[in-house]
C-alpha cells in the first residue's frame, strides 16, 4: 500500500463536529418529559450509540416502559433536527478543517460514516463542506448501525477499497469497535472522558495531533516506540 491509507473514514457526531451537545440537549429535555434525568452515566453509556439502540438504553435506565419508545424517538428526531438548523449551532472540532484539507490536498478519498439520520449528515456536509467526502453514509442507510461494522465495510465498499487499507477516526468507544470489527486501522480521539481497552492503533487527545504523516505511518512498519510518528500517542 505504499505506506499510505487507501481512504480515511471519519465518523461524525463528536468527531468531525462537535455536535454531541446538541444531542444532550435534546435527550435532557426527553428525560425529564419522562420523570428522569440525563444522568452521567446514562451519557457514558449511550455514547456512539446508533439506530435506536442508545435511546433504548437510555429509557432502561430512566426507568421508562418500553411502550414509550416511539413518542420518544419521534421527539428526539424532531428536537434534534430543530437544534442541527439553528445558524452556527454546527461548529467543527479542533483540527477537522485543517486535517480534511491536507488529506484532500494529498489525494486521499475520504468517507463520512455517522449513526445518525441523513436529515442530520446533510446539514452537516453543507456546513463542513460536503466537497471533502466521495461517499457519505447515515445509520438509516444500513442495517445495522455501529458497533456493528457494517457501516465502515459498506463505506470502505463504496470507495471501491478494501477496509484493510482504511484509517477510521472514531471518538466513542462504539464506534472504534466498528472500525475494529470492519478490519481498519482504528484511531481513536475521544470526546469525552473514557477508559479504552480495545487494540486502536493510536488513541489521540485531539485532531489537531494527527497529519498525513502519522496516519502514514499505521501501515508501515514501526522502528521503535520513541520514532512513531503520533504527536500525542
Amino acid at each position: 500500500m505504499a505506506g499510505a491509507p487507501a481512504a480515511v473514514l471519519f465518523d461524525m457526531d463528536g468527531l468531525l463536529v462537535d455536535t454531541e451537545r446538541l444531542w444532550s440537549v435534546a435527550q435532557s429535555e426527553l428525560a425529564v418529559r419522562l420523570g428522569g434525568e440525563l444522568t452521567p452515566e446514562i451519557r457514558t453509556a449511550i455514547h456512539g450509540l446508533g439506530g435506536g439502540n442508545g435511546l433504548r438504553t437510555m429509557l432502561s435506565m430512566i426507568g421508562a416502559p418500553a411502550s414509550a419508545f416511539d413518542g420518544s424517538i419521534a421527539f428526539l428526531r424532531r428536537r434534534i433536527r430543530e437544534l442541527f438548523a439553528v445558524p452556527g449551532a454546527i461548529v467543527t472540532r479542533p483540527g477537522a478543517a485543517e486535517l480534511l484539507r491536507a488529506l484532500t490536498a494529498e489525494g486521499i478519498p475520504l468517507g463520512l460514516v455517522s449513526s445518525s439520520p441523513r436529515a442530520l449528515v446533510d446539514l452537516v456536509l453543507a456546513a463542513v463542506g460536503g466537497e471533502y467526502f466521495r461517499v457519505s453514509l447515515a445509520g438509516d442507510e444500513v442495517r445495522h448501525v455501529k458497533p456493528d461494522p457494517e457501516p465502515y465495510v459498506t463505506a470502505a465498499r463504496l470507495l471501491a477499497v478494501p477496509p484493510q487499507e482504511c484509517v477510521v477516526l472514531e471518538d466513542s468507544e462504539s464506534g472504534a469497535r466498528a472500525g475494529l470489527a470492519a478490519g481498519c486501522a482504528t484511531v481513536l480521539v475521544p470526546s469525552m472522558d473514557l477508559t479504552c481497552s480495545l487494540p486502536v492503533a493510536a488513541v489521540v487527545a485531539s485532531l489537531q495531533l494527527l497529519s498525513i504523516t502519522s496516519l502514514r505511518g499505521l501501515f508501515q512498519p514501526a522502528p521503535g516506540a520513541s520514532s512513531a510518528p503520533w504527536a500525542g500517542r
